[in-house]
């Protein structure tokens, strides 16, 4: 029986057949509430056999600590930059993840913050709650050009709306999906700084590398066009956020949705959620029961693999399964 670190909190708070899959394979399950700081994972490394983990800081130094005990790290969604997947290569742990399993919901929850600064419906809403009916007058989407930095399975399903919505679809990656892109109409662009000065609309959907931290910044604003609604559902450190806080009161960026932020829960002073034209989601992007299940159950089926000695459905780095435990 291996004894299993649980973190994520929406595998734990949404019901679905993911929990009967996990509790009745025999193995012991300890729960806590992530995030978790590098902190709190020093306090808990050691002691587990595996770590089924959500936005986790899984640092060299946790890992350090969990070995040699720690024998597989599957990851609950598709983003492992919190995760030293390097360091978990060389002391030859594997990282499962599950690709391919939220990217519908994702895309529908960047369709809610545009739709939401456009229109500017939070603002509204609190009007109407607090008894004044004042009238603002948004905008239209229809027309304009969206940006899109990142075509992988959640970019795509953004360019298919943004279609629908009668946008013109501009794209920017280093893998370009072409026979994706010219059955969508989409516009191929071959540099972000191309991208930025089209974009009425951009919209993020790449990974977080050391080349695309604070890929909006000061640096890039002056390529974009005055007024520019940006939407981020990847990573908070893709944007500076004393930039956007600047480009925001400037009114240089016109709107700024995000569904991540550098600091996560944020600091009740976090310049970001007093800034104007700004909407800010707790990172809820793929927090749907219909996801969350997904997910969920991707991610227990990698770990229970793994746990026998066989290969899970999707692996992050290049390291051989161990030996199923207890054998």
């Amino acid at each position: 029986m291996a004894k299993i670190l649980l973190t994520t909190t929406s595998y734990q708070d949404t019901p679905g057949p993911h929990h009967d899959l996990l509790e009745g394979s025999g193995h012991e399950i300890h729960r806590e509430r992530g995030p978790l700081s590098e902190e709190a994972m020093l306090k808990l490394a050691g002691d587990f056999d595996a770590f089924l983990c959500g936005d986790d800081a899984i640092t060299r130094k946790v890992l350090e600590k969990a070995t040699p005990r720690l024998k597989i790290l599957a990851k609950y969604g598709i983003g492992v930059d919190k995760i030293d997947v390097a360091a978990c290569t060389e002391m030859g742990i594997p990282v499962c993840f599950t690709p391919g399993v939220n990217h519908t919901t994702v895309a529908e929850h960047t369709f809610a913050l545009m739709l939401a600064l456009f229109r500017q419906l939070v603002t509204e809403v609190n009007y109407v709650r607090e008894g004044k009916w004042k009238r603002l007058t948004g905008h239209e989407i229809m027309g304009k050009t969206i940006g899109i930095v990142g075509l992988g399975r959640i970019g795509r399903e953004v360019a298919v709306r943004a279609k629908a919505f009668g946008l013109k679809v501009v794209g920017y990656d280093i893998y370009w999906p072409e026979e994706f892109a010219a059955e969508h109409g989409i516009q191929r662009e071959h540099g972000l700084t191309q991208l930025f000065r089209q974009a009425d609309i951009l919209s993020l959907h790449t990974n977080l590398t050391e080349q695309t931290r604070d890929m909006i910044s000061n640096r890039s604003f002056p390529n974009m066009k005055d007024g520019v609604v940006i939407l981020n559902c990847a990573r908070g450190e893709l944007v500076n956020t004393g930039d956007m806080v600047a480009a925001l009161k400037t009114g240089k960026v016109g709107g700024y949705g995000a569904d991540v932020l550098d600091e996560e829960p944020p600091a009740s002073d976090h310049p970001l959620l007093s800034a104007p034209n700004c909407v800010i989601t707790p990172h809820i992007g793929s927090r749907t029961y219909e996801s969350v299940v997904r997910q969920a159950t991707m991610a227990t089926e990698n770990l229970l693999l793994c746990l026998k000695g066989e290969k899970p459905l999707a692996q992050v780095n290049d390291v051989p399964i161990p030996q199923a435990h207890g054998a």
